[in-house]
């Protein structure tokens, strides 16, 4: 079992910004793709952005521009920089990692961290 421990959460006004962190630990062996998911209330859970370990980003169309994830393989980490945040980014973000050998055996979620931002 892997744990995936996000970070960086919290209440922002609308045009600030939030960096989220989400650490990778345990049983991540052959660690690939991490990204961030959100779910905002009475939502379905949706793609926020991903990183491949070569660094190979994609991005929701919503946040394109806006948000920035970059990834520390030393360390398993992904970091996802948020700004010029508005109110329809308010959400629990979740971290999400996959990896294995082969490809894919394994995947976890983190528990998510709750982003507020006010008008």
């Amino acid at each position: 079992q892997a744990q995936l421990v996000e970070s960086g959460g919290g209440l922002v006004q609308a045009g600030g910004s939030l960096r989220l962190s989400c650490a990778a630990s345990g049983s991540i062996i052959g660690i690939g793709d991490m990204g961030w998911y959100r779910q905002a209330p009475r939502n379905q859970r949706e793609l926020v952005a991903t990183i491949t370990t070569e660094g190979v980003t994609n991005y929701a169309d919503s946040v394109k521009g806006r948000f920035t994830l970059s990834r520390d393989n030393a360390k398993n980490t992904v970091y996802l920089q948020m700004d010029s945040l508005k109110p329809e980014d308010t959400a629990v973000y979740y971290c999400h990692a996959i990896g294995g050998r082969p490809y894919g055996s394994w995947n976890y979620w983190g528990r998510g961290t709750q982003v507020t931002v006010s008008s």
